[in-house]
């Protein structure tokens, strides 16, 4: 069984070496096989290499060279060490001009802010020494007994602009000028619809006279100053803003003044018929009255009015022209 299996079994798998072949049988021949073509064994590539005979040394290890990849890593990391330097001074640089920048504003903005405030300090002090002398207290004897006000010269003839009703009812007119001499006038003339006057005295040596200054060139919010006598304090000056323009307001003797100037500069009895004065030392508006607050009668604060003195110039040429 076993000999009548072998040549099919050499049939089916000629392509390969019989499992076993006596070396000195002589009934098999090799040559009788068909010559079959192999493809030699593919040496693995973990076998190791055979060398010619001979004294046998180890070959050197291969070199590698750096391949594409190694080099776009190194290239890589060098362009982000340049980028992360530059990056960084960069950063240092505008932070310290940033730094330096917001130092210098800071210090720029303290320096104009001292300087403003200095400079409207100054002119503040320049304007009230420039009207200040033309600035009287106004004494009025009536049968009512004595009321107070003041007035301002506004030319060299002597001649006193106040409210009306400071001098209003008068019997006698006592001005105390701002040297604390004593002078008497006398009522010139009146425009009550507007609640202005004129009184004059005797011209003096060294008159102080105002200057008038244009009210329709105002702006609210601009600064403005209320020189008088409140309460009888002689030589008082109160500053403040133009809070309105153009007011309509009526007086407790029922006269409507229009176009009034609204001030938050303190204003109080004795002011009437004062200046209100703006940073040049001219002469504006003329204070006249304080709002009263109807729930308690009493006399609002910070809000006040005076007539304009465009209003002024226009009564003063009626009245003198009389």
């Amino acid at each position: 069984m076993l000999q009548n299996m072998l040549p099919e079994e050499n049939e089916a798998y000629g392509a390969y070496e019989l499992p076993y072949q006596p070396a000195s049988s002589a009934s098999v021949g090799v040559l009788d096989i068909p010559p079959v073509t192999q493809t030699p064994p593919v040496q693995e590539a973990s076998q190791p290499p055979k060398y010619p005979p001979g004294p046998q040394t180890s070959p050197p290890p291969p070199q590698k060279r750096p391949g594409r990849a190694g080099a776009i890593l190194l290239l890589t990391f060098v362009l982000a060490l340049i980028f992360g330097v530059g990056l960084f001074a960069g950063l240092e640089f505008t932070s310290g001009k940033s730094s330096t920048s917001t130092t210098s504003r800071t210090v720029a903005t303290a320096t104009a802010t001292s300087s403003s405030g200095t400079t409207l300090e100054a002119q503040q002090e320049a304007a009230i020494a420039k009207i200040e002398p033309a600035v009287v207290e106004i004494k009025v004897i009536t049968v009512q007994g004595e009321q107070i006000g003041s007035g301002v010269i506004i030319d060299t003839n002597g001649d006193i602009v106040t409210n009306n009703h400071v001098v209003s009812g008068e019997q006698t007119i006592e001005v105390v000028l701002s040297n604390g001499s004593t002078e008497q006038a006398q009522l010139v003339g009146t425009a009550t619809a507007d609640d202005l006057a004129v009184v004059r005295i005797q011209p003096f040596a060294h008159m102080t006279v105002a200057q008038i200054g244009d009210s329709s060139k105002l702006v609210v919010g601009q600064e403005v100053m209320a020189i008088g006598n409140p309460l009888g304090i002689t030589e008082t000056a109160t500053n403040g803003i133009v809070s309105a323009l153009n007011r309509s307001v009526t007086e407790s003797t029922g006269t409507t003044i229009s176009k009034a100037i609204q001030t938050d500069a303190a204003v109080n009895p004795g002011n009437s018929g004062g200046a209100l004065i703006n940073l040049q030392g001219q002469l504006i508006g003329i204070p006249t009255l304080t709002a009263v607050n109807t729930e308690s009668n009493t006399a609002a604060n910070g809000v006040s009015f005076a007539i304009p003195s465009n209003l002024v110039v226009t009564d003063l040429h009626q009245i003198l022209q009389q």
